[in-house]
C-alpha cells in the first residue's frame, strides 16, 4: 500500500514491492512502510514448499518401493539404479524447495544470497513489523503503555520544577513559557 508524501512534486515508482519517492529538488528517497509480502515473493515460497513436497515424496518412495518388494530379487539391479535415481533427485528437490522458500520468505538479500544490508533490510521488513506488531499487542494485553508519558513526565514534579527553574535561569525559555509550564506541572502534580 502507497503512501503519500506531502511533496507532489516528486514521482513515485514501485520497485521489489515497496514504493519509493524522489524529490527532484534534493534527490532524497523516502521509501514507503512495507507492510506485506510482494506478490512474486509469495509466488516463489509456494512453488519452494510445492518443490519441497514432490523431493520429499520421491525420497520416500524409495523406502515404500523396498517395503514392497522386500525378498524380491529378480530384477534387483535395475530396481537399485531406479532407487538410488530416485533418492539422489529427492534429495536434490529438497534442499533446492527450501532455498526457493528461503528466498521467497526473505528476499534475496535477506536471505543471504546477496549481501546488501539495505537492500535486507528492507526484504525483512514485513517480518520486523510484524515482529513489532506481535509485541505492541503483548504489551497492550499486558498493560504497559508506551509512549503515554514524555521523559520529563515521570520525573517527580519538585524535580520537574527545579530544572524548569534552571532553564529559565540560563534564559533558555522565556518568563511566559516558565510561568506556563510551572503552571502545567502543579496542576499535573
Amino acid at each position: 500500500m502507497a503512501q503519500s508524501f506531502p511533496d507532489a512534486s516528486g514521482f513515485r515508482s514501485r520497485v521489489g514491492g515497496g514504493s519509493f519517492y524522489v524529490r527532484p529538488l534534493d534527490h532524497k528517497i523516502f521509501m514507503a512502510p512495507q507492510r506485506q509480502v510482494p506478490p512474486e515473493r509469495k509466488t516463489l515460497y509456494y512453488v519452494g514448499m510445492a518443490v519441497t513436497a514432490i523431493g520429499f515424496l520421491t525420497f520416500i518412495s524409495v523406502f515404500i518401493s523396498l517395503a514392497l518388494h522386500f525378498g524380491d530379487f529378480s530384477n534387483s539391479a535395475e530396481q537399485g539404479r531406479s532407487m538410488a535415481a530416485r533418492s539422489i533427485i529427492g534429495f536434490i528437490m529438497i534442499v533446492g524447495g527450501s532455498f526457493i522458500r528461503r528466498i521467497g520468505l526473505m528476499g534475496i538479500a535477506g536471505s543471504g544470497v546477496k549481501l546488501d544490508p539495505e537492500e535486507a533490510r528492507r526484504d525483512v521488513e514485513p517480518w520486523a513489523r510484524m515482529t513489532g506488531g506481535v509485541v505492541k499487542d503483548a504489551m497492550d494485553e499486558a498493560g504497559v503503555k508506551l509512549g503515554s508519558e514524555s521523559p520529563g513526565e515521570s520525573l517527580p514534579f519538585d524535580e520537574r520544577l527545579r530544572r524548569l527553574q534552571k532553564l529559565r535561569q540560563d534564559g533558555l525559555v522565556s518568563e511566559l513559557e516558565y510561568e506556563a509550564t510551572k503552571k502545567r506541572i502543579l496542576e499535573n502534580a
